[in-house]
């Protein structure tokens, strides 16, 4: 939904990148392996390490069965127990409700209504606690120190809003907590696991609702227009005041210690004059703010505590060449799980105990690709026609020089999200078959600011198509780009702007991939699943409204253009699609064939928003290998 929005951003000049693809791709030489497709999207060998609250197990996702399940492993052990059976779909969410049990969530075929689980460390007394058809559960707060109950949020009494319910993690009994009016779009805890904070919504505005303790009612203390905010974060450690990310009275959002009764921003903790910053760290154990996490071209921590910044340094002077991050702790912050990262790695995990010292390797996720066979994602900016700033990234293939390449040009779905630098399978993978990956944040994109986000409001398929365009103009004059091998390829509202590019510049591309992407906004709008319904007026007004600006909708929706798109298509999706109907890809391919468009199409019936099972991914890449290889003359397995 909009709400849900993330933040950040920063970018090398353009002349220093030409430079340096310059000199790496006259080193790099010739003869590029071509890597089996396999290899870049088959499940990893382990991932999603956490440990235990005390310190003395690991949990991880492994594949059995050709899904991700989870397992567990006692520190210092070989041995691992497997203590879920998934055989359908993976398990993707999983979370340590007490030393000895695990939660975690599934849906059926992509539907996205997540049902939730419990299961013992040792694969015992496995209950599926919320067993209820078309209905969605998330977790509120784990209850650290309750160890049988948690709080969740569900849709059962009606399936637009989730009200709150006390769970048993082992009978599944659970009693209401907190009913929903029908307008909260969030709730919050303090830190003994009361709820004292609540969002809601009339479509457009947002308020933020308090109470001091669990027997009073809500009390509404600020309401603001969505497009100004006060995101609450945690309460401070005293239960008295909020941590929030607010952009109120400013462009960026800074990280402010809020007085939530009087509604005043206290001292500020954290500004950055060139990104949202809205991730903020803490100790529970020592009860202190650690510091913050952002992004600006590159992921990046600013510490306010001394023991924490000892401590990241510690771990990258130990894993020099690599980014780090502390993926989990135990609660007495002794035991540390380790991920590192890169653009040219999904990493590893390494555990790290910090008393005694003890550091060692636990596994490489993907052990089966190398890194030095990768290509490098290069942060780039570019003006747009109507000079507004556009960051991004690209990725040139190894081995050849930046000159002339065919290229695809990959839009990030969202369209309220953006790109961040990191590995990437599909652009390793693209970029090994020997195209160059152009990815750009264009207006609307999150993490630049307020400005930024608002200059792409009711612009899709106008400025926000012409901020890509721009970008591919950009490599055509740095002579980057084959004019005549030019490909599109997004999800989502990626695949939103495929279409759109194939409809609104049809000379630019050769072909383009559409991976469940939009066709039609009045059918989008139409079949908005229950849980987005708060968010409908503000989508109204961030796209258009339906009745009121019929002719703006008609105007930038790829449906209604198919007799423009010349270019060869193909087409993905998943049939239990919750937020990106069939109906939506039905509707071009039907309209493309009948005027004998080359379409190729398909339809995966055990996936929704994306493909998630591994044999899917395989059909998916394949097939999408192939045709890049017809239209655009990049490699394909298997063919010399």
């Amino acid at each position: 939904m909009p709400r849900n929005r993330v933040f950040w951003c920063i970018v090398v000049p353009c002349f220093v990148l030409a430079a340096a693809l310059s000199v790496r791709s006259s080193a790099s030489g010739q003869g590029v392996r071509l890597i089996p497709m396999k290899d870049f999207f088959r499940n990893p060998q382990m991932t999603r390490l956490t440990l235990s609250p005390n310190g003395d197990y690991i949990a991880f996702l492994m594949p059995w069965q050709r899904r991700l399940n989870i397992h567990v492993q006692k520190c210092g052990e070989q041995r691992a127990t497997r203590i879920t059976d998934a055989r359908e779909r993976d398990i993707t969410s999983y979370a340590w409700a007490n030393d000895n049990r695990i939660v975690y969530a599934q849906d059926r075929g992509g539907d996205e209504n997540f049902r939730l689980y419990a299961v013992d460390i040792d694969g015992s007394n496995l209950k599926e606690l919320t067993p209820f058809e078309k209905v969605r559960v998330g977790i509120v707060d784990e209850l650290e120190d309750i160890e049988s109950e948690m709080l969740i949020s569900m849709n059962r009494r009606d399936p637009r809003i989730f009200d709150i319910y006390r769970i048993n993690i082992v009978t599944g009994e659970m009693k209401m907590s907190a009913e929903n009016p029908g307008t909260i779009s969030g709730w919050l805890t303090d830190n003994e696991g009361k709820l004292r904070v609540a969002t809601s919504t009339d479509g457009v505005n947002t308020s933020i609702l308090y109470r001091k303790t669990e027997e009073e009612a809500f009390k509404t203390i600020v309401t603001t227009n969505f497009r100004d905010s006060i995101d609450p974060l945690f309460f401070t450690f005293d239960n008295r005041y909020l941590y929030v990310a607010s952009n109120i009275g400013r462009d960026k959002k800074a990280i402010f210690k809020y007085d939530i009764e009087r509604d005043k921003h206290l001292e500020m903790i954290y500004e950055h004059p060139e990104v949202d910053v809205v991730g903020l760290m803490r100790s529970k154990e020592r009860k202190v703010i650690t510091g913050v996490a952002l992004i600006t071209d590159r992921h990046q921590y600013h510490f306010f505590d001394e023991k924490r910044k000892r401590l990241q340094d510690t771990l990258e002077e130990k894993l020099r060449g690599c980014e780090v991050a502390v993926a989990s702790m135990s609660r007495d912050e002794t035991k540390v799980l380790v991920r590192t990262y890169s653009d040219k790695s999904h990493g590893a995990y390494y555990f790290f105990n910090r008393p005694t010292g003890e550091f060692h390797k636990l596994i490489d996720i993907s052990p089966w690709l190398d890194d030095e066979e990768m290509a490098s994602m290069e942060p780039i900016q570019y003006k747009s026609r109507d000079g507004l700033t556009i960051r991004g990234y690209l990725t040139l293939p190894k081995g050849v020089g930046p000159k002339n390449l065919p290229i695809l040009v990959n839009p990030h779905g969202g369209p309220w999200a953006r790109n961040v630098w990191g590995f990437s399978s599909e652009v390793q993978f693209l970029a090994n078959r020997g195209l160059g990956v152009l990815q750009m944040n264009f207006r609307g994109s999150v993490g630049y600011g307020k400005a930024f986000w608002q200059a792409g409001f009711k612009q899709w398929g106008r400025k926000m198509q012409d901020d890509i365009t721009d970008g591919v103009r950009w490599l055509l004059t740095q002579g980057i780009a084959d004019p005549k091998r030019i490909g599109i390829y997004g999800a989502s509202y990626g695949g939103y702007a495929v279409l759109t590019g194939l409809a609104f510049t049809p000379d630019l591309y050769a072909c383009g991939v559409d991976y469940v992407g939009v066709s039609n906004i009045f059918t989008l709008l139409d079949s908005l699943p229950p849980y987005w319904e708060l968010g409908r007026k503000m989508m109204y007004e961030m796209i258009g409204h339906p009745e009121e600006e019929r002719e703006l909708l008609r105007e930038i929706s790829p449906v209604f253009h198919a007799d423009k798109i010349r270019a060869p298509l193909f087409v993905a999706q998943g049939a239990n699609d919750p937020r990106v109907k069939k109906a939506e890809s039905d509707q071009i391919v039907e309209a493309l064939r009948k005027r004998g468009i080359d379409v190729q199409y398909m339809v995966k019936e055990n996936e929704g928003h994306g493909f998630s099972n591994e044999e899917n991914r395989f059909d998916f890449y394949r097939a999408m290998e192939e045709f890049l290889g017809r239209h655009l003359g990049s490699k394909v397995e298997g063919r010399s």
